[in-house]
């Protein structure tokens, strides 16, 4: 996809982080914006700020989790603007635990949000815009935790690994049936964003304060939260991935020392190692 100007984007998680910068850089190529999110306060300052930027801007408050807020979602956004030309699938949360204390509650929260989320988008959206027929992209934000496995990740590894896959199986079903619509997924190392405190949305009984980690897990957080605090911009991350977008890249990484990562697990996997311990 290369046209951006006059053409409409939709962006789940929109209100903040990653997710806000992908509309400001949409609205900056001349789009129309429709965002997503579950904080409904957020959302409404944010659509304010994009408007008050001169773009054409709105919004719908909901869980991404949900199958049939989704459609509503995908509705509410053909209503206003009568058409999608990229959808960016973004919404995401994070819980750090060792696997075996991770409950199941853990499991249907990170799950619903991060690979649900872009289920339930493609499923919204992806019928509406091939039967536009129409260019048009689909972008998923997993993480460098799609690509690797990190220690006292584990549901968040599992959903990570599971919207790469997703998207992979997207791109090969879009090629396949000649469609007008090409697929990518965003894979960033550490951004500056609140994911670190995502888990502020769930009630408090759901939540595992720091202090009742293990010793390993808790040191784990804390390096985690610095690591994001020092790292990219959202702004250089919405700009690194509409240049992916426009030079057709499926797979968007962020920081080229993210690749050496890779290619140590793929060793590992066809050498018959034991996993390395990457170092983000």
């Amino acid at each position: 996809m290369k046209n951006f100007s006059g053409r409409v984007a939709v962006v789940t998680g929109g209100a903040e982080g990653i997710g806000r910068a992908l509309a400001e850089a949409a609205g900056a190529r001349g789009m129309k914006v429709f965002l997503g999110d579950i904080d409904a306060t957020r959302l409404e300052a944010a659509l304010l700020e994009l408007r008050a930027g001169g773009i054409d801007a709105d919004g719908f408050h909901f869980d991404v989790s949900l199958p049939s807020a989704m459609e509503d979602f995908a509705a509410s956004a053909y209503e206003r603007f009568g058409a999608v030309h990229l959808v960016a699938a973004n919404a995401g949360v994070a819980c750090a635990k060792p696997a075996w204390e991770t409950t199941p509650e853990d499991w249907h929260w990170v799950m619903g949000v991060n690979f649900f989320g872009v289920a339930n988008a493609i499923r919204a959206f992806v019928p509406r815009m091939m039967a536009a027929g129409e260019e048009g992209h689909v972008l998923a934000t997993a993480s460098m935790a799609g690509l690797l496995s990190l220690p006292s990740m584990a549901a968040y590894n599992a959903s990570k690994h599971g919207v790469v896959t997703l998207m992979e199986g997207l791109h090969h079903d879009l090629t396949l049936r000649g469609a007008k619509i090409s697929a990518s997924v965003l894979c960033p190392s550490w951004v500056k964003t609140r994911i670190g405190m995502s888990e502020r949305n769930r009630t408090a009984g759901e939540v595992t304060p720091i202090e009742k980690l293990d010793p390993v897990a808790a040191k784990l957080v804390g390096s985690v939260h610095r690591a994001v605090s020092e790292g990219l911009d959202p702004a250089e991350v919405a700009g690194i991935t509409f240049e992916a977008i426009e030079a057709g890249r499926f797979y968007i990484l962020t920081h080229d020392h993210s690749r050496s990562g890779v290619k140590a697990r793929l060793e590992d996997i066809l050498e018959d190692r034991v996993p390395t311990l990457v170092r983000l």
